[in-house]
């Protein structure tokens, strides 16, 4: 176990080194144990935590929110629209400013080309640890309880199990390539091997691509990228099928809706599930555009975790939480 995560900021995935995300889900595992049982854990008595959002939420909030709660703090929710940032507050301020009010910073900002820019620069500014809530670039809490709960699921040695990280057409709005690119990153630090699907219009960050082909050397894992949703799924443990905008082709609502539309056939349905191994796991962060990104059939199904995947977002989130602040 490592006990030097006091103090720290977990911006982006590999922040946190292998033995250290090894810990947060040690502490997670035994925060979900003592929930269960009813035990108290006042880890963080007295201690308050900001949540700043410039997107909206509704698992994210609940669970960081309810999180601190349990752990014997305080989270406040902070709309942006509704301060002052919107005429004036500088990334630098609120950093300087929320550092000395509170106990800890979260944030949640999607914003292409943005986000992920803005947490660095409050980080930069902060004396108290800053938590990525979701960015354009990562979304790492989530990418965490996605981890806990396919160790629930598959065992906690998860070498040579295949995880399909796939696009998945929707009709709402272009969401962000946040998801897909924590899971390439964490996965084969896990020993797991990564199949990234996508139409060839949906690609992810260069760099993050490569970062994810250096894990999988390192952790010597097959990483491999294909345009075909049905090979993706081909013999895969885990399907991970979820939709994000063409962000690295077009940065044009109108012009990503057209390409978005172009490929209504990726959706995941029984028949595409027939094809991974059949104790396969069907994952996704929600909400899900019923129907259209996932039937019925597979989002409600056996196979379907969805719902303890939710829930062990708010266990990951204590975790560091209660580690870091």
């Amino acid at each position: 176990m490592q006990t030097n995560l006091r103090g720290r900021d977990l911006i982006g995935d590999l922040d946190f080194s292998k033995e250290e995300v090894e810990t947060v889900l040690e502490v997670a595992f035994d925060l979900k144990k003592k929930k269960a049982l009813g035990e108290p854990t006042p880890y963080l008595r007295d201690k308050t935590l900001a949540m700043l959002f410039f997107f909206s939420s509704t698992r994210t909030r609940g669970s960081f929110e309810a999180g601190m709660a349990q752990l014997g703090g305080h989270a406040a929710f902070i709309e942006s629209a509704t301060t002052q940032i919107k005429h004036g507050d500088t990334a630098k301020e609120i950093g300087e400013i929320y550092g000395r009010y509170f106990d800890g910073l979260a944030i949640r900002h999607c914003d292409w080309l943005e986000g992920n820019k803005y947490i660095n620069e409050v980080a930069r500014a902060s004396r108290v640890p800053v938590l990525n809530m979701q960015c354009d670039i990562y979304h790492p809490f989530q990418c965490l309880a996605d981890l806990m709960t396919i160790m629930e699921k598959k065992g906690r040695d998860l070498r040579g199990k295949k995880i399909v990280v796939s696009w998945a057409y929707a009709a709402s709005y272009l969401k962000p390539i946040s998801v897909p690119q924590s899971l390439i990153l964490q996965m084969p630090r896990f020993g797991m091997d990564v199949t990234l699907a996508y139409p060839p219009e949906f690609p992810l960050m260069p760099e993050i691509v490569e970062e994810a082909q250096a894990q999988a050397r390192k952790f010597n894992t097959r990483f491999e990228i294909t345009n075909d949703m049905v090979e993706g799924f081909r013999d895969a443990d885990v399907v991970y099928a979820k939709s994000w905008g063409p962000l690295l082709t077009t940065t044009d609502p109108t012009e990503g809706k057209r390409l978005q539309d172009m490929y209504k056939d990726w959706i995941t349905d029984a028949k595409k599930m027939s094809v991974a191994k059949p104790d396969a796991i069907y994952m996704h962060p929600l909400p899900a555009d019923r129907e259209i990104e996932v039937t019925n059939e597979v989002l409600d199904g056996p196979q379907s975790v969805v719902y303890d995947e939710a829930e062990n977002r708010l266990h990951a989130q204590k975790a560091v939480m209660a580690l870091t602040m």
